[in-house]
């Protein structure tokens, strides 16, 4: 469950992060100097993006007549500029806001011819790339260098410091699209059908967590996350007991595939009878019936999501009276070989732990599991005090692995600060405190994402772990995908890849699109984008 001060807090994540993510180069000349930045954002298709690179132009000797007349981009590959519908430059100068030129024919050689006069020390241009609707997710930008012309016959090169490539993204839900002030908290899989499943909770009036008019939104792509059907509305509990639909949300959901039986499983948390005020977290009481504590929601699909069950209610068979609240991970849940259904969970308890929020009931993360294809249910212990969203993978020797994002992490941003991670053999019975916990994958407390595969490594068959989550102690920023060869060991630099140094909300999930690919679902600020990395890419091509 989110905390509430993240949400007042949102707001200052829209702005980026002035950190070495940026690509910074400069040229000069006597009288001029350029600055090219290249900012770890991706390119949204259908969309103007002018975020991804400035062009900082001084005029150190203050020339009044210093006169701008083209500015020219040399792209690595007229292959990938192809997926470019247009290339603008615009400035900002006082209550100057201009386009400097614009041009519908970009290609490797894109040249811009305008006129502007530099009558300020240093100007900005920003560069926008229009990228196709239709363009393919899977392609990459990069920019050679880019060459400006001035008036005084002068010309100026810069070149990145590093090659820089830019790579695409789709906005798969934006705020206010279907009426939905906000969409939230991701969760993704693929079916045996290669069919991408994606859900979230939809929130109609703000951002605000449950106790909230929220339902759980799904989104479904048959080409690999190219293109998205219409959203579907998969659970709503409408005004059940009578009251309002914001005293009957459900949410913070949690997508599961049997691949054994072909059948989807939702998980989503519901309560009736809160106050539109209350924030369920704290809300939820010990106790069983829906209009005093959250229930343990489920919804499945047998017929690769097209459509859904009537919401099924198993907190009876999982939930302990005592506890004042039990919900699903979010994200997403694993089905074993045997076909053992598991998904992350998390509870509160009042068990002798200290709460770090102040509160009588301590947080557990832990897992909720089926043996008999979703037929009956069951719980096992908390991994560790004041844990909440985890996701689960299962390792080699059988084990399942309980990723956990940890509250401790608030206060400490120094050495311990990290995930928390414990792995079981017994379904939860009991708990081992991995060798990497609280230090191996820094957060900034967080719902993060971690996946297996099963990949050829250097000729060889083994489990690969991938892992995401915004890779800053500090903010919910610098979006990342890590990966692992010695399941969870260690997370080498040489294998992560930032995506997005924006801020957000910051909660991802991921899923492998085929044994070559990585699907991964994050969120913006009040929306969700989508992407696609080629795992060749992120394990420098040591698979085959």
């Amino acid at each position: 469950m989110k905390q509430l001060i993240f949400l007042l807090v949102a707001g200052l994540f829209f702005t980026y992060c002035k950190t070495s993510a940026y690509e910074v180069s400069a040229e000069e000349s006597n009288s001029i100097s350029v600055e090219l930045i290249q900012k770890s954002v991706p390119l949204f298709v259908g969309q103007d993006n002018t975020q991804a690179v400035q062009v900082v132009v001084t005029n150190k000797q203050q020339e009044a007549s210093l006169e701008l007349t083209g500015l020219t981009v040399y792209f690595d590959s007229k292959k990938q500029v192809k997926t470019l519908a247009s290339v603008a430059v615009s400035t900002s100068a006082g209550e100057d806001n201009r386009v400097f030129a614009r041009t519908e024919k970009p290609g490797k050689k894109t040249e811009l011819k305008g006129s502007i006069v530099l009558n300020q020390e240093e100007q900005t241009f920003n560069l926008n790339f229009k990228v196709k609707e239709e363009a393919d997710l899977l392609a990459e930008l990069q920019i050679q260098r880019i060459e400006l012309q001035f008036g005084n016959d002068q010309t100026v090169e810069v070149l990145p410091t590093i090659p820089h490539t830019y790579r695409l993204a789709k906005e798969l839900r934006a705020a206010g699209q279907d009426q939905a002030d906000t969409y939230r908290i991701p969760g993704l899989v693929t079916t045996n059908e290669g069919t991408l499943i994606a859900v979230y909770d939809i929130r109609y009036n703000n951002s605000k967590d449950l106790q909230e008019n929220i339902d759980i939104g799904m989104s479904r792509s048959t080409d690999g996350g190219q293109s998205w059907e219409p959203m579907r509305v998969i659970m709503d509990m409408g005004e059940w007991g009578g009251r309002s639909e914001r005293l009957n949300g459900i949410g913070d959901p949690s997508v599961l595939y049997d691949h054994t039986t072909g059948t989807l499983w939702v998980a989503g948390l519901w309560m009736s009878g809160a106050t539109e005020k209350d924030m369920l977290w704290w809300a939820s009481k010990p106790g069983m019936s829906p209009e005093v504590t959250g229930q343990f929601v489920v919804a499945k699909s047998t017929d690769d999501g097209l459509t859904w069950s009537e919401p099924i209610n198993i907190t009876e068979q999982i939930k302990d009276p005592a506890w004042q609240l039990l919900l699903q991970g979010p994200g997403r849940g694993i089905t074993l070989e045997d076909g053992t259904l598991v998904f992350p969970a998390q509870f509160k308890a009042d068990i002798g732990e200290k709460a770090l929020d102040g509160g009588q009931y301590s947080s557990h993360s832990s897992i909720v599991y089926s043996q008999n294809g979703g037929q009956s249910w069951h719980i096992g212990t908390g991994a560790k005090s004041n844990t909440t969203e985890a996701q689960v993978v299962q390792l080699t020797d059988g084990s399942l692995m309980l990723n956990m994002r940890d509250d401790r992490n608030r206060k400490d941003k120094g050495e311990n600060n990290g995930r928390a991670i414990a792995t079981t053999s017994d379904f939860g019975k009991t708990w081992t405190t991995h060798a990497t916990s609280n230090s191996a994958l820094p957060e900034s407390n967080c719902m993060a994402s971690i996946i297996s595969a099963d990949l050829n490594v250097n000729g060889k068959k083994q489990r690969v772990l991938f892992f995401s989550n915004p890779n800053n102690k500090n903010q919910r920023t610098n979006m990342t995908i890590k990966a692992s060869l010695d399941e969870g060991m260690t997370w080498p630099e040489k294998y992560q890849l930032e995506l997005n140094e924006a801020g957000g909300y910051g909660y991802s999930c991921m899923t492998m699109i085929d044994d070559k690919t990585i699907g991964i679902l994050y969120e913006g600020v009040k929306n969700l984008y989508f992407q696609k990395i080629p795992v060749a890419e992120l394990l420098r091509n040591l698979t085959k």
